[in-house]
């Protein structure tokens, strides 16, 4: 019963979306990772997926990335993206599982999950700038993070370690320092053990900021960093 991640499929089977736009590599990702993750995967897995998942802009629009996942082996939990523009309530969203048979789906959407011994909680994070909007985005993300937690720790106790998926980076690079996006505050508050992300992509790839932050593993699992390969957590 392992952990994997993967982050930023930017799948597109009913869109005209080529992701090779961004590089040769991106050429063919999805039977790279398809192949990647039956090799590794095993039904009672778990896998993460901490946003970017599909380019369909409405959810009726990604049954086929949807079935595509369903093909997988493992449980599957998503987490919202910047791109995930289909993401719509829970309830919707489930009930379009439901209809279409996806039984191996669910998402981290306000919520938390008990795997193993381990509570999964996140949020999607978003982009730090001095721009006010963001930063009263990020102060909801932080509250949303927060919540998560919490509602792990309350349903499944305190004595579980806890995984945080988010999409953005929780902390970034400047020329100067880096800066902590409030968001690591939070998770060491909780003595949170790892966290995954994604979003950042080619050239960005090297300003992640990655291993033990202040007693808490950040590990970016976004596709084209991981080679499209799944990332095992030491748990």
């Amino acid at each position: 019963m392992a952990i994997y991640a993967i982050a930023d499929l930017h799948l597109s089977f009913s869109q005209n979306k080529p992701m090779d736009i961004f590089g040769d590599n991106w050429k063919g990702h999805e039977e790279k990772i398809k192949q990647n993750w039956i090799q590794k995967v095993k039904d009672n897995d778990l896998v993460l997926l901490p946003g970017d998942f599909s380019w369909s802009m409405y959810l009726k629009d990604s049954l086929k990335d949807f079935q595509f996942l369903h093909s997988l082996p493992g449980k599957k939990l998503l987490l919202k993206g910047n791109h995930d523009y289909w993401w719509t309530t829970i309830t919707k969203m489930r009930n379009f599982l439901e209809e279409n048979n996806l039984k191996n789906i669910d998402f981290i959407c306000n919520n938390s999950y008990e795997y193993n011994g381990y509570i999964i909680s996140g949020t999607r994070g978003w982009v730090f700038s001095e721009n006010e909007e963001d930063k009263k985005l990020i102060k909801r993300e932080a509250i949303r993070l927060e919540l998560s937690i919490q509602d792990g720790i309350n349903k499944y106790g305190k004595q579980k370690p806890i995984i945080v998926c988010m999409h953005y980076p929780p902390i970034i690079k400047t020329a100067n320092k880096n800066i902590n996006i409030e968001f690591m505050n939070i998770m060491e508050k909780y003595n949170v053990q790892t966290c995954i992300y994604g979003h950042l992509h080619g050239l960005a790839i090297k300003d992640a900021i990655e291993g033990v932050i202040n007693g808490i593993k950040l590990k970016l699992v976004s596709a084209d960093s991981l080679n499209f390969d799944l990332y095992k957590l030491e748990i």
